[in-house]
């Protein structure tokens, strides 16, 4: 299978509203010949709730923005301290679905995870990465154009009190935790740069 391209960018923090509006103009004015992108960057304190929310998984957002999103799933959280991996990738070129493009970014976080001794694994039930029944990583994605946008929340170092006002995921009962709960003091470039560099092998970009 023939390498592809793959630009990555570290975007530092953004704004939600406007990485979204970035991320749909990319989609809309991409052509066959566009290389996939990744976008690596955090989020200033946001909830998002995706295509099949509904309202009651929103407990008490108090004075955190609440974004009506285009992604799949339910409402999540991103804030300082969560690497935010959004994936432009045409599924065309890469030849797969969107449930075979879930299961490879899963496999990234967890190979990521296993770097530091840390024994993860998704769930067919309810995709993302768990550590020890506990969300470690959330993934929602839009394809438009058969090509997607959005993409993956890995919880690396932040305050995760604001998950509390929510029901994450749509899971009343379902605890999240982060990298930092099982290594001190990790670095948030690095990781990146740990998952930039498994998304490449996983999808054989170049």
């Amino acid at each position: 299978m023939p390498a592809r391209l793959l630009t990555i960018r570290y975007l530092g923090r953004c704004d939600y509203l406007q990485t979204w509006q970035r991320m749909q103009a990319f989609t809309d004015q991409r052509d066959v010949n566009t290389p996939d992108e990744l976008w690596l960057l955090e989020h200033e304190p946001v909830f998002t709730q995706g295509l099949a929310g509904k309202a009651e998984h929103v407990l008490d957002a108090g004075d955190i923005p609440m974004v009506q999103s285009d992604r799949g799933g339910q409402v999540t959280y991103h804030g300082p301290g969560q690497l935010v991996a959004y994936c432009l990738f045409d599924l065309r070129r890469l030849n797969m679905g969107i449930r075979t493009l879930v299961r490879l970014l899963e496999r990234c976080i967890v190979e990521v995870l296993a770097h530091y001794g840390i024994r993860a694994a998704g769930r067919a039930d309810a995709p993302g990465v768990y550590v020890q029944e506990k969300k470690i990583c959330s993934i929602g994605l839009r394809v438009r154009r058969s090509c997607t946008y959005h993409g993956v929340a890995f919880n690396i170092d932040m305050d995760l009190s604001p998950f509390l006002r929510i029901n994450p995921c749509g899971f009343q009962q379902l605890k999240m935790t982060q990298l930092r709960d099982f290594i001190d003091t990790p670095e948030l470039p690095k990781v990146a740069e740990q998952l930039a560099t498994a998304v490449q092998r996983a999808f054989n970009f170049s």
